[in-house]
């Protein structure tokens, strides 16, 4: 079997400022820097040789710290392969210092002023301006080169991130470059994942240049790509013993009788994705409509929070979702309040996290002291509504990680960069490019989805991040055309790809 933290710690993501941390814990361990730049440079190198195996022409744009040390090594080794390379460095080559002056000392060709009418006749261009280190926003000559570039439409070939974005927050400074392809090191960034900077990377691919997997531990590090091996050892697949009444009972709390269709929908997800048994908690008004249209999903009668109230009493219903069409107001209010004094875990969705925003502080207080979980699933308008003075900033995970701790929920921030953070700082991108996803209800789906994880007693964070990764996958399988009805009907498709890849290890 594989080491369950050796999967983990392969999706571990580093900031820049992290990065720099693990350079140091390997040179501390006797591992020098000139060889880690050595590494990183033949590196930049064989994925040059990749995109151009012709021995062409390649432009190596060098800047003055240790990403442009990087290029320097890339193009010593292209042109020991018989490439024609020309390299441009910002700046002078006498105020190099380091590491990076001393790759430029091995570099036996010319090197050009760079500007912004450098000739970029090249077959392949090398960014080794900036990478992830960048402190300041692009501007001037440096910037004017970046958008000469990107329309030149030659490829590009990134050192550690496309310079000008940001590698904390995938943010543009002022410019940067639209990579085909980008090569980093130990680790993938941040910038890698959140948008926009995802859309200017390219391929992404990570190099080991020697830095050992056990300086991770000292870094204290929280946050993961989203992946099956964040959380596969936890997924609660059935046993040949096993039962429905072990499985679960996710209970969703439906909209008034002419807006059942969000809840039920969500209904559908969470008996998908594994809970044994599914309940509508309905209003008396809603239940002939409902009946209409359900088989294996129960109808319970709970009228107003009294009637939701008593029948969450029942400790076997293990899971609830509240928020899918159930109306904006103080009756919604009412019904979640119900739910959080219940002992089962809470998914609050839509309406649910809408009807909180004049006063959020209420809900938080009634999450204060809960032993089960709450999961929240906002997507950017909601989350502006409960958290104004957080959503301006520009750093989706860091905001993400303020709103779960204030809330003391796990929060799901929704969007193609979909963020988990739970109150305890952990926290997960997800980086699946699913764009058939932007359709009415699959939202909905999303969240009972994870009730439906929740009530097999799937540890939160990780059936918050199981289900944002499923919800996707299943839209891939789907593709063009996909409604949310079709996204429930994907899952045992993406059920038995995880059940056989959990054989497997």
């Amino acid at each position: 079997m594989r080491d369950h933290f050796s999967a983990r710690d392969a999706l571990l993501l580093l900031t820049p400022e992290e990065m720099e941390r693990a350079d140091r814990a390997a040179m501390g361990a006797g591992i020098s820097g000139p060889l880690l730049m050595e590494n990183a440079g033949a590196a930049v190198a064989e994925h040059a040789q990749a995109m151009c195996p012709h021995r062409g022409h390649v432009l190596v744009l060098a800047g003055p710290g240790n990403n442009g040390g990087d290029g320097f090594v890339a193009a010593r080794c292209l042109a020991e392969r018989g490439y024609r390379v020309r390299l441009a460095l910002l700046g002078s080559r006498e105020k190099l210092s380091g590491d990076a002056a001393s790759a430029a000392s091995r570099w036996p060709g010319e090197i050009e002023p760079l500007s912004a009418g450098i000739d970029l006749s090249a077959d392949l261009i090398v960014d080794a301006l900036f990478g992830a280190g960048l402190g300041r926003p692009l501007d001037g000559e440096v910037a004017a080169l970046v958008e000469a570039v990107n329309a030149s439409e030659r490829p590009v070939l990134a050192v550690d991130l496309p310079s000008g974005i940001d590698g904390r927050t995938g943010g543009v400074r002022g410019a940067a470059f639209k990579a085909a392809r980008t090569v980093t090191f130990f680790r993938e960034k941040p910038g890698h994942l959140l948008l926009p900077g995802r859309l200017h990377c390219g391929e992404i691919h990570v190099a080991d240049i020697g830095i050992p997997g056990a300086v991770l531990p000292g870094l204290s590090l929280r946050l993961w790509r989203n992946h099956p091996g964040l959380w596969r050892t936890v997924l609660p697949l059935p046993g040949v013993e096993g039962h429905k009444y072990a499985r679960g009972h996710a209970v969703v709390v439906s909209g008034p009788a002419h807006a059942t269709g969000a809840a039920r929908l969500a209904a559908r997800a969470a008996l998908r994705a594994g809970a044994g048994l599914v309940s509508m908690a309905a209003e008396e008004d809603a239940i002939s409509t409902l009946a209409a249209h359900l088989t294996a999903i129960m109808i319970k009668k709970a009228d107003g929070s009294g009637g939701l109230a008593e029948l969450l009493a029942d400790t076997r219903l293990n899971a609830v979702v509240i928020g899918p069409g159930a109306g904006v107001g103080k009756a919604t209010c009412e019904r979640v309040i119900a739910c959080l004094k219940s002992e089962a875990a809470v998914v609050l969705d839509a309406d649910a996290v809408t009807s909180f925003k004049e006063h959020p502080g209420g809900l938080f207080d009634a999450i204060a002291g809960r032993s089960a979980p709450v999961l929240m699933t906002p997507h950017a308008g909601e989350f502006s509504r409960l958290f104004p003075d957080l959503a301006e900033e520009d750093n989706k995970v860091e905001k993400t990680r303020k709103a779960a701790e204030r809330a003391g929920a796990i929060v799901i921030l929704k969007g193609a960069d979909t963020v988990v953070a739970a109150p305890d700082g952990r926290a997960a991108i997800s980086a699946q490019d699913a764009p058939w996803l932007a359709t009415a209800g699959t939202g909905d789906v999303l969240a009972g989805m994870i009730a439906g994880l929740a009530a097999q007693r799937m540890p939160a964070f990780e059936a918050a991040c199981a289900a944002v990764w499923m919800h996707a996958d299943a839209a891939h399988r789907f593709g063009p055309g996909l409604i949310s009805e079709d996204l429930s009907e994907m899952l045992p498709a993406v059920w038995s790809q995880l059940a056989s890849e959990c054989c497997a290890d």
